[in-house]
């Protein structure tokens, strides 16, 4: 995160009486004005949406900070509070699973948020760091250009995408539902909400986003991993279903005949479906040490599987191929 100290902010109060100006800046707004009160001035400068409702104590404490600093931000910034209790459709459109939740837009597109009451400290990061966004994108008060919209958009599939490996679930699914709200055929988020799907086990949910994905953009790298990653996971689920998902059940198979290599081949799938890919990779290679021609190669096959699937840049990936060339070559 950065520092908002390198935006320049003046100091201010929270319980300072709003100017005409201050007013101007932190709105109330509803479903039918979404579009006029956040998305049109969001072409100009970082508007901050604030999901809340007058029952949630933590939407309390967040609230007054919020104002404070983005009436220090002197125009840079402005927001708009949104009560879920009178708005619920637009809630359940963005995504909105629990409450404060906050997010930034920015050229017509959601950039960036976070859930929770976070303290002043990591609200004026959150602001500084969407004010820096739109000073490096041209947002000084003046329209911006297509490409800084894509740079956005950018943006937000990389928060999305660190929220996804930071197993922040919710963050991940609000921002790349976002994202398709404005662009829904969009290859880069309908694979990343995928992944995020079958990262927390709503395989079916998965399948249905990965079937939207336009047939001009099956041979994209994020759609090869997004179907490898659920025909892994559903592959899991079947191997649940036919009683071979307790990983003690298959371990005590392993210590009863250590070369039992279906057995680690069903101990991979599972800790692979649970996250583990470390150990996932372990015993993969494990067979292919003991016996390298197993199921016609099949555990190097499943290796390369999960390799596509959590993508080759990983440092999973990366880790598990420099393993199986040491096993491979030794």
């Amino acid at each position: 995160m950065n520092d908002l100290s390198s935006t320049s902010i003046s100091p201010g109060t929270s319980n300072a009486p709003k100017t005409q100006a201050g007013a101007d800046l932190i709105s109330d707004s509803s479903t039918a004005d979404f579009q006029n009160d956040v998305i049109s001035p969001s072409a100009k400068v970082p508007v901050l949406v604030d999901f809340w409702a007058p029952w949630c104590g933590p939407c309390q404490q967040l609230g007054p900070a919020l104002e404070k600093i983005v009436t220090q931000a002197g125009g840079r910034v402005r927001l708009v509070k949104i009560n879920i209790d009178e708005n619920p459709e637009l809630a359940s459109k963005m995504g909105v699973r629990s409450i404060p939740a906050v997010f930034s837009f920015f050229g017509g597109q959601p950039v960036d948020g976070f859930m929770g009451a976070l303290p002043e400290s990591e609200i004026k990061n959150f602001i500084g760091k969407q004010l820096q966004l739109a000073a490096g994108a041209g947002g000084n008060g003046q329209d911006i250009t297509q490409d800084d919209m894509n740079a956005q958009i950018d943006q937000a599939l990389l928060t999305a995408q660190k929220a996804l490996d930071e197993n922040d679930v919710q963050q991940a699914l609000q921002i790349y539902g976002l994202i398709l709200e404005q662009l829904p055929q969009d290859v880069r988020a309908l694979t990343g909400l995928t992944q995020t799907f079958v990262k927390s086990g709503a395989i079916d949910q998965a399948k249905q986003t990965l079937d939207l994905v336009q047939d001009a953009d099956k041979d994209n790298q994020a759609y090869i991993a997004a179907n490898t990653a659920l025909n892994l996971a559903q592959e899991a689920v079947e191997h649940q279903e036919m009683g071979l998902g307790e990983t003690g059940d298959i371990q005590a198979r392993i210590e009863a005949n250590p070369n039992d290599h279906q057995a680690r081949m069903d101990m991979a799938i599972m800790y692979n479906a649970s996250g583990n890919k470390q150990k996932a990779a372990q015993a993969l290679i494990e067979i292919i040490r003991r016996d390298r021609d197993w199921n016609n190669d099949g555990a190097r096959t499943k290796l390369l599987e999960f390799f596509e699937a959590w993508g080759p840049g990983s440092a999973e990936s990366i880790a598990g191929r420099k393993l199986l060339s040491r096993t491979l070559f030794s």
